[in-house]
């Protein structure tokens, strides 16, 4: 077992010499295991090791008990101990979470307070090769995304340093064996047979059934969870790089374009999903899964124009046209009235500026729905930018009747998250001049013989 801890261990880079370590201990054979393997190699690689136990106080003075055998353990292995108690069950009732959830969320704050008030460098813990056998079959039934299907990582980034996680080279059998051979007396929890819990059901059947097949499961299940991890690291890297080009971050949400996302091969696709989840949850919950990941590449090939999802935590997923918005806020209306001068440059809540000038001949060269052309003598000052009102309506160039500025919008394909924000031009009488980039209204200047012309410029910022 040592062999196989060292050579893993050199494999993954999980330690350097003369680092200071917090074992999370609990009492049982795992974390007492690891503790006693700490102190056997504390003297060679010069660490300072620090034992952390947190006390759930799910099962009263059980649990107690637990704390005082860590302390005591410590004591004659000459550890320093960092204890607390936690109400955990208060803890699970305030934020509504599982047992489980709440026991972890506790359990790992204080951690970080252990690391940080000895400046450690490691978080050692004791996960095995039988827990990686029961995280990855629990994903692969549950549903997961490509790097939670690895399983558990050998080493991750924890606040300023590591969680590593020596023994997933070997299994629940091999640390038995050890703390036999080393006179260990850990304690053990009865809850851990309970059937009502998941990981249990698959540490009772399904796991022992696996094992008769092959003795060594654990050291195949540690490869493919290597293996997976290494290639999702490299989809990542490529998904990365792809999505910068197909979606934007704006006003705290992120914008996916749907038609260049919809050119990417399937595995980026859905790693782009997870790629905007990861930056706008802080920690993705729980109870998100692939089903959600699935539910937005169907909505987001549906025929249908528009649509919308609800994720965990106020999470809302919007499409409308050819984009989609994934924010945590209601659709904001944005509504502002400018007045604009002339000459001047108006900035925009949008991310445009519209260039106000006047000129003294025609310009012909100036082109499109990004400029508007009019005379000065055939308006009403000053002019107003706002956003868009119920009722609006403006009388087109090239026609005598009047069109809604919302139908206008809708034949355009305008998303809906953008005609809130989308500037109006007006004048002092509150006629519609100009819908930039989109429609001119009658007041365009026609006639090219005039000396004075105002000239509007509808310009990305």
């Amino acid at each position: 077992m040592l062999e196989k801890v060292h050579s893993f261990i050199k494999k993954h880079q999980l330690l350097t010499p003369n680092s200071t370590v917090v074992v999370g201990v609990s009492g049982g054979p795992d974390s007492l295991a690891l503790l006693h393997f700490f102190c056997t190699i504390q003297h060679d690689w010069n660490l300072t090791v620090i034992a952390a136990h947190v006390d759930h106080m799910f099962r009263g003075k059980e649990s107690a008990e637990d704390m005082n055998f860590v302390k005591h353990v410590c004591e004659k292995f000459g550890i320093i101990c960092e204890t607390k108690q936690i109400n955990v069950p208060s803890f699970q009732r305030q934020w509504k979470i599982s047992a489980q959830e709440a026991a972890r969320e506790c359990r790992y704050r204080f951690f970080k307070e252990v690391m940080e008030k000895h400046s450690a460098t490691y978080l050692a813990l004791a996960h095995h090769g039988d827990d990686q056998i029961e995280t990855i079959l629990m994903r692969l039934v549950r549903g997961s995304n490509g790097r939670g299907y690895a399983g558990i990582p050998a080493k991750r980034p924890f606040y300023f340093g590591q969680i590593i996680r020596p023994f997933l080279a070997v299994s629940r059998d091999d640390i038995e064996e050890y703390c036999r051979e080393h006179a260990l007396k850990p304690r053990y929890d009865a809850s851990n047979e309970k059937d009502s819990y998941t990981r249990n059901r698959f540490r009772r059947y399904v796991v022992p059934f696996l094992k008769k097949e092959n003795p060594h499961v654990h050291e195949r299940f540690q490869h493919y969870s290597e293996m997976v991890a290494e290639d999702e690291t490299f989809l990542e890297e490529l998904t990365s790089e792809a999505m910068n080009k197909v979606m934007e971050k704006q006003h705290g949400a992120v914008i996916l374009h749907i038609k260049p996302f919809q050119t990417l091969p399937k595995p980026l696709q859905r790693r782009g999903i997870q790629l905007i989840l990861n930056y706008l949850y802080n920690g993705v919950p729980s109870s998100l899964s692939s089903i959600h990941i699935n539910h937005v590449l169907a909505l987001l090939h549906n025929n249908h124009p528009s649509g919308r999802l609800d994720f965990p935590n106020g999470l809302k997923v919007i499409r409308s046209y050819q984009s989609c918005v994934f924010t945590f806020h209601e659709q904001e209306s944005y509504t502002y009235t400018f007045e604009l001068d002339v000459p001047s440059v108006l900035h925009l809540p949008n991310g445009y500026a519209i260039i106000s000038e006047f000129w003294e001949h025609y310009p012909r060269e100036q082109k499109g729905n990004d400029t508007f052309i009019v005379d000065p003598e055939a308006i009403t000052f000053p002019l107003r930018v706002r956003t868009r009102r119920a009722g609006d309506r403006m009388t087109l160039k090239g026609t005598k009747g009047t069109k809604k500025i919302k139908e206008i919008f809708i034949e355009e394909k305008i998303p809906l998250h953008e005609r809130e924000s989308w500037p109006i031009v007006e004048d002092g009488q509150g006629n519609i001049l100009w819908l930039p980039k989109l429609k001119k209204s009658a007041f365009e200047a026609t006639d090219v013989t005039k000396t004075h012309y105002l000239v509007l410029h509808y310009k990305e910022q």
